[in-house]
């Protein structure tokens, strides 16, 4: 019998059906490039997926790189008024004005001779005093207020919250007066009292961001520290206010950079008297106009920058230390309405 396969031409093996003369050679798998169609995309699915991934891995990083230069040009808007402070501190008095990033003339004796022309240790003393004074009794006092009308049930409660919320739609110059009355009348004009014996009383919108946060906490938690004896103030110092210190502390931040940067309040309180019982910001105030050629100063200017620059590092520092409590604390105050 014959060996040769009909069809075949002597010598050739069976394979593949045979192009047309002319048609376009396509190649096999494992041979090269996938196919393409007509359109010159890939047809190949796995293709087509890889490409709609480098696509998007490409849009992320345009989108990545936008929002990069975004905040980068954002930090430099806001950082512009601090750099040209540290460049004004170190100018002599005839260059503090010429909006010189780098200064022609680098005088860092201001630094040294600040303390000379301006008592500057003693506001500083002033203003910590206050600051710490102030924080320290409103973050007390408000969360005590706030874990009661968080924890106890009694006749006019929401009532009595909700005007305790509606102080705090009064402008501050509607209390201004009565304030200043209250104070006269108690002979505590000129000292720092008046800048720190409000907190005593809490403050509305302390009060009410740490209610959010104790409203948070599980009732039966404190039924049954009640349960084995413990007091209620028990209950709000060994269970409730370690378990709202992340929102203590945002109260803390907040009123000791409000207190550190108030300048209407020792205005009224303190403005007469020693320059020496300033604050921070009457005493750069002070400097200003002590300084003004109008008021027979010499335009010493250089040495209010130098002050502005260094009472700005305490509030620097304490932001860098609490960065981090601030949306901890205000994202734990708002998981209960």
């Amino acid at each position: 019998m014959s060996n040769v396969n009909p069809g075949l031409e002597p010598g050739t093996t069976a394979g593949p059906a045979a192009a047309p003369a002319g048609a376009p050679a396509v190649p096999l798998a494992g041979e090269g490039a996938s196919p393409v169609d007509r359109a010159g995309r890939p047809s190949n699915p796995a293709d087509v997926q890889w490409a709609g991934e480098r696509r998007s891995r490409l849009a992320r990083r345009v989108g990545q790189g936008i929002r990069w230069l975004l905040l980068v040009g954002f930090a430099l808007l806001f950082m512009y008024p601090f750099a040209w402070l540290l460049a004004a501190s170190l100018k002599p008095r005839g260059e503090v004005f010429d909006n010189r990033l780098i200064p022609l003339t680098p005088t860092p004796e201001n630094y040294a001779e600040v303390w000379n022309q301006l008592p500057l240790l003693s506001w500083v003393f002033n203003s910590v005093f206050i600051a710490l004074a102030s924080a320290t009794i409103v973050t007390l006092t408000s969360s005590a207020i706030a874990f009661g009308f968080a924890y106890f049930r009694f006749p006019g409660q929401k009532i009595l919250f909700g005007i305790l919320l509606g102080t705090m739609m009064l402008p501050g110059a509607v209390t201004l007066i009565p304030n200043y009355l209250i104070w006269k009348t108690l002979g505590w004009l000129g000292t720092t009292v008046p800048l720190w014996g409000g907190t005593l009383f809490g403050s509305a919108f302390y009060i009410f961001l740490m209610r959010q946060f104790y409203l948070s906490l599980p009732r039966d938690l404190f039924e049954a520290a009640r349960i084995d004896g413990c007091s209620f103030f028990g209950l709000f110092r060994r269970i409730a206010f370690p378990l709202a210190l992340p929102s203590a502390i945002i109260v803390f931040i907040f009123e000791f950079q409000a207190s550190w940067n108030n300048f209407a309040g020792p205005l009224i309180y303190l403005n007469f008297g020693d320059p020496k019982g300033y604050t921070v910001p009457l005493g750069v105030a002070y400097a200003m106009t002590m300084y003004s050629p109008t008021a027979g100063g010499h335009g010493d200017y250089q040495f209010v920058m130098v002050a502005s620059l260094l009472v700005t590092l305490p509030m620097m520092v304490i932001f860098a230390v609490g960065q981090r409590y601030f949306i901890e604390g205000i994202a734990a105050g708002s998981l209960k309405g």
